[in-house]
């Protein structure tokens, strides 16, 4: 895999690292969802499938893609077993990360972007964490702040 300008992450992450506890979101920001469809709405979402079991169905507007070595196909939905086979059939879309952990940590290396709500609490007892992007990210924009979070647009930094 290459980095691809194509290629993008979103996530939402606490101040401690995590992003997930028990097969769930650890909080509920109606705010940081709307920006999340907002940047999502009309592109490619890969997710793995612990996340699409989390979520309520198919997330409309988009092309609903999931990375799993078990699941069949569904309606509505793609299903692919490998990371390399998803983004072979990409062409001149933008795909979306949209998480879990694993999936995140295979890919963000590769990503050009990066949408990170930076959630302004802890979470105890998380179980599922983001990885470490500060060596190939850099922050270029605040797309929003409030009391409960801080939404920022990095981008990759140049290969060296």
């Amino acid at each position: 895999m290459t980095t691809s300008s194509r290629l993008k992450a979103i996530a939402a992450v606490s101040q401690n690292g995590v992003i997930g506890k028990q097969g769930d979101l650890p909080w509920r920001l109606s705010g940081d969802l709307k920006w999340f469809k907002k940047i999502t709405m009309g592109s490619v979402i890969l997710m793995g499938r612990k996340t699409w079991e989390s979520l309520p169905g198919i997330l409309p507007g988009r092309e609903n893609w999931v990375l799993s070595r078990t699941m069949n196909q569904t309606e509505g939905i793609r299903v692919f077993p490998t990371i390399d086979s998803a983004l072979s059939e990409i062409g001149d879309r933008i795909l979306f990360i949209i998480g879990g952990g694993e999936l995140y940590s295979a890919t963000l290396k590769d990503c050009a972007e990066l949408y990170l709500t930076e959630v302004l609490q802890e979470v105890e007892d998380g179980d599922a964490f983001f990885p470490n992007h500060l060596e190939w990210f850099d922050p270029v924009e605040t797309l929003h702040e409030c009391e409960e979070f801080k939404l920022r647009r990095w981008k990759r930094k140049p290969m060296e």
